[in-house]
């Protein structure tokens, strides 16, 4: 149930926010006392009965408010009703700005941690060893591919949205072959600045990704300037490591974000043999985007999509519930502590959006929108004193 309140705002044009600002709460609280009667523990209800009363006066004099008919609770079947979100279609690959408010940066405040007696943030920051990485069977399959890929060789492309964990995976990748002190040099060149073309950044070119190799496969080689020569000195270095028993895996970061001609030099690269063997293999991470780009349909780099496995990191959806519980008992809280029943049915609609005049759905549920949106949800209880996290706090964020 609605307060009167809210119809008072929207008729008098008051936005939330104004309000919101004007009484020194958050939007996501005041939406809460409007939408249903939720008041938080701080400052209390009858401090903030009287600083929204004094704003309404201040801003509507005229008016003879009577806070005990302001407060009352009315009927309001879409208090918790969204706008439909026009969202940029699937092929896209993209969301529009306003959907990607879902995924704001949320930190676990001293106060939300304190309250719920998490003595460290389980959503951020939480991945220090490899027990810490969620493995759901579509997880364990883009992860052991990528293991096989630079193992036993490969063109590789694993494809997911941002905030999907596929550097998590790549990062896992490295820890692996330390563990079990396996002869596989990676070869991850920096992207810092990466666009496809050079007039939004730097483009990463072959002989960047070149200059990699030798600084990892040869160190002290010097390195010409030429592709020609250079591409020659790093199948050298590539052979020679090779016979000392050692394997190769290039990963490319951003991968979206290259350039075609630099995505058919990969090509050359993997195709770099000693007699039969191949010197190097290649792992492509990147958004959607980069599905796109390797469609056996475009005819530009049909090369390259013709030796491109492309494997997909889809979202959490049915292992929504798996994820969050192993996230919290891997810091030894029981779920049951900290959530509703209904709160993460809320999370899986409040992160499935729906394009407007179609069936066409997109699912958000990646682990850092989840992430964000669990972490908002949690400061929000603590902020209004509630035990746990339901639906409605959810839905408020």
């Amino acid at each position: 149930m609605a307060i009167k309140l809210k119809a008072v705002l929207a008729e008098h044009g008051i936005s939330l926010a104004e309000l919101a600002r004007a009484i020194d709460v958050s939007r996501s609280t005041l939406s809460l006392i409007c939408n249903h009667g939720r008041w938080p523990k701080t400052p209390g209800t009858a401090v903030l009965v009287d600083r929204i009363m004094d704003e309404l006066k201040a801003r509507l004099g005229h008016e003879d408010w009577d806070a005990g008919g302001l407060f009352e609770e009315v009927a309001d079947e879409r208090c918790n009703a969204r706008q439909p979100v026009d969202i940029a279609p699937a092929k896209t690959g993209a969301i529009s700005e306003e959907d990607s408010m879902l995924l704001r940066k949320q930190g676990l405040t001293p106060a939300a941690k304190k309250h719920f007696g998490l003595f460290r943030d389980p959503f951020a920051d939480d991945v220090q060893e490899t027990d810490d990485v969620f493995v759901s069977p579509d997880i364990r399959y883009v992860r052991e591919a990528m293991f096989q890929t630079a193992k036993h060789g490969g063109f590789l492309a694993v494809c997911g949205e941002s905030g999907a964990g596929k550097s998590t995976l790549a990062d896992d990748i490295e820890d692996r072959i330390v563990r079990e002190e396996l002869s596989i040099t990676l070869i991850r060149p920096y992207v810092v600045g990466m666009e496809g073309d050079d007039t939004k950044g730097k483009r990463l070119k072959a002989g960047a990704i070149l200059d990699a190799i030798l600084r990892k496969v040869a160190p002290s080689s010097p390195r010409p300037s030429d592709l020609q020569n250079k591409t020659a000195r790093a199948h050298d270095a590539l052979i020679a490591s090779h016979q000392a028993g050692n394997r190769h895996c290039l990963i490319l970061d951003e991968a979206h974000r290259l350039a075609p001609p630099t995505l058919k030099h990969l090509k050359g690269f993997y195709e770099l043999k000693l007699g039969h063997a191949k010197l190097l293999s290649i792992i492509l991470i990147g958004q959607p985007e980069l599905r796109m780009r390797l469609d056996e349909r475009n005819p530009e780099l049909r090369e390259v999509t013709q030796r491109c496995e492309v494997v997909e990191l889809p979202p959490l959806d049915a292992r929504l519930e798996d994820y969050v519980a192993f996230k919290l008992r891997r810091i030894g809280k029981d779920p049951a502590e900290v959530f509703e029943p209904d709160a993460l049915d809320a999370v899986r609609a409040r992160l499935t959006l729906t394009q407007q005049n179609r069936r066409d759905r997109l699912s958000l549920l990646y682990p850092l929108a989840v992430n964000n949106l669990i972490t908002g949800s949690l400061n929000l209880a603590a902020e209004l004193g509630a035990p746990k996290v339901g639906a409605d706090l959810v839905k408020e964020v």
